[in-house]
């Protein structure tokens, strides 16, 4: 991002100097093209999380370890004085223009707010469980998004309310019994979603998506498998169809970077391979493959030209596709040998398919659709 940016300064002060456009418009695309490299990701940014992540565990397991050696008072202040040098540090480093310091330092804010629920808990033995306290502290971080606009913290705010609900599901494992899926999962995704537009966190946006689509799974599993993966599968298929036949307004308004179709097929193919699990045993499983086939194809057609990363996502679900064929219509093999000649067959004929159509995606003009 960096060199383009340098780049597009560059065009903008020989266009200035040139006469295309005044000083102004100048002035407007420059300053337009800082604010937008400052949103980017860059290798630097990544470093910083990391090492915020790594300062803030630090600091709560020495605190943690030291626990008993300080005083009630002097334990709560510290974790307080932790959690406000944090926010207001990183506040200020931000009007400094140092950005990444600033975002790592609301991340170490976080990530003590959360140590500190655990350990004040503890101290004060107050009652409650694992997944409560994810709760408020997922909560808590999403406020000090949605106060500070920060992009990071909202990722952080469904990165927990991911773990909280995974901490659900585990607690709760019983094959003998339902899964206890947290309800409220649902409502919080959608209000961290409409959060991610307030602190521009596109990321925030894939990943609440993907984890709509985790939950969806696991209510199919734990309810009516068949009619819970087909309504993923559909709502999936209606997205993919929206996307690709309005793709500027439906970017527009949720603001993906073009990479709805891309999520769409990974909730059509869970879906489906739901659904085609349920049916091993019974009637429907060729319909249901017959199905998956045709939708993989369509969106190698419809969308693959444009998004390199939905072309392999299609041809990596073509080649699982074609191992549970395979899988369950073994019996009718003749063995290991049969087994071996067939796998040489398919992965023959996919190697073929996925040369041709990359050939013909390079050859072919690039258009305006879903991005890589």
């Amino acid at each position: 991002m960096a060199g383009y940016s340098t780049r597009v300064r560059k065009d903008i002060a020989r266009w200035a100097e040139a006469g295309f456009i005044d000083a102004a418009t100048a002035g407007l695309l420059a300053r337009d093209v800082e604010e937008n490299e400052r949103r980017s990701l860059s290798f630097g940014s990544i470093l910083a999380m990391m090492a915020a992540l790594l300062f803030g565990a630090a600091i709560l397991i020495f605190v943690a370890a030291n626990w008993e050696a300080f005083p009630r008072i002097a334990r709560v202040a510290m974790l307080f004085a932790i959690i406000l040098g944090g926010y207001v540090g990183g506040a200020v480093l931000k009007t400094q223009r140092r950005a990444a310091v600033g975002e790592a330092l609301w991340i170490v804010a976080a990530a003590a707010f959360g140590g500190s629920i655990a350990l004040i808990g503890q101290m004060y033995h107050l009652s409650g469980d694992e997944a409560s306290a994810m709760v408020t502290w997922g909560a808590g971080t999403a406020l000090a998004a949605l106060a500070l606009r920060s992009s990071p913290l909202t990722v952080a705010a469904v990165g927990i309310a991911d773990a909280w609900l995974v901490l659900s599901l585990v607690g709760s494992f019983d094959i003998f019994r339902s899964l206890d899926i947290p309800q409220f999962f649902a409502a919080a995704s959608l209000l961290l979603f409409g959060l991610s537009f307030w602190t521009r966190s596109q990321p925030a946006r894939h990943l609440i998506i993907l984890s709509l689509i985790f939950y969806t799974a696991t209510l199919a599993v734990d309810h009516n498998t068949i009619a819970v993966a087909a309504a993923l599968a559909a709502v999936s298929a209606g997205a993919f169809a929206v996307a690709v036949l309005a793709p500027e307004p439906v970017d527009k308004i949720l603001q993906l970077g073009g990479r709805l179709p891309l999520h769409a097929l990974i909730g059509f193919l869970t879906g489906m391979a739901m659904i085609q699990f349920e049916r091993i045993d019974g009637g429907g499983f060729a319909v249901a493959a017959a199905v998956t086939l045709a939708g993989i194809a369509a969106s190698i057609v419809l969308a693959g030209r444009d998004s390199r990363g939905l072309r392999w996502l299609a041809y990596a679900g073509f080649g699982l596709e074609l191992c549970l064929i395979y899988a369950v219509t073994m019996e009718t093999m003749l063995g290991t040998a049969g087994f071996f000649l067939a796998a040489a067959v398919i992965l023959s004929v996919l190697a073929i398919a996925v040369i041709r159509i990359e050939k013909r995606m390079n050859k072919a003009p690039s258009g305006k659709g879903a991005a890589a």
